[in-house]
């Protein structure tokens, strides 16, 4: 059907050929013969409908597919990456102990940071940053000696 549109010039002279040859075998001479409307059965319609629609969810379905499998390459991506990440911060610490208290540092450095920001007034101490300004070393002593 969509053929039949796309190519009405050349049905077009195919039709004007037949009907001008069987109208000679009348003695009638035609000028000019023009397709002006085609119409089709509705259950050609329906059949083509149906076929626009099944190509379209095919469409879809192929969609949803490569967008799983972009997804799936995300997350081992992502999860190689946290991986290495991991492995490069536990060799850090193995090879430097003062690896944990500059990131023991910096976290502190951004609480005060965000807290120094807020609107709301706060005390804290060392103690509620994760510092321990006497080098007694970690959290947890500190928490011990409470």
């Amino acid at each position: 059907a969509s053929q039949l549109i796309i190519q009405r010039e050349v049905v077009s002279r195919m039709v004007r050929q037949h009907i001008v040859k069987r109208a000679r075998d009348f003695n009638i001479l035609l000028d000019d013969v023009a397709i002006t409307h085609l119409s089709f059965s509705p259950e050609y319609e329906k059949a083509v409908e149906s076929k626009q629609v099944a190509q379209q969810q095919a469409e879809r379905a192929r969609f949803y597919v490569l967008k799983a499998q972009e997804e799936k390459k995300k997350t081992i991506i992502s999860a190689e990456g946290e991986t290495k990440s991991a492995e490069m911060i536990g060799n850090a610490m193995k090879d430097n102990p003062g690896f944990i208290e500059l990131r023991r540092i910096e976290k502190a450095k951004e609480i005060s940071t965000l807290l120094a920001r807020s609107q709301n007034r706060m005390v804290l101490g060392s103690e509620s940053l994760l510092l321990s300004l006497m080098g007694g070393g970690s959290v947890s002593s500190a928490s011990a000696k409470k």
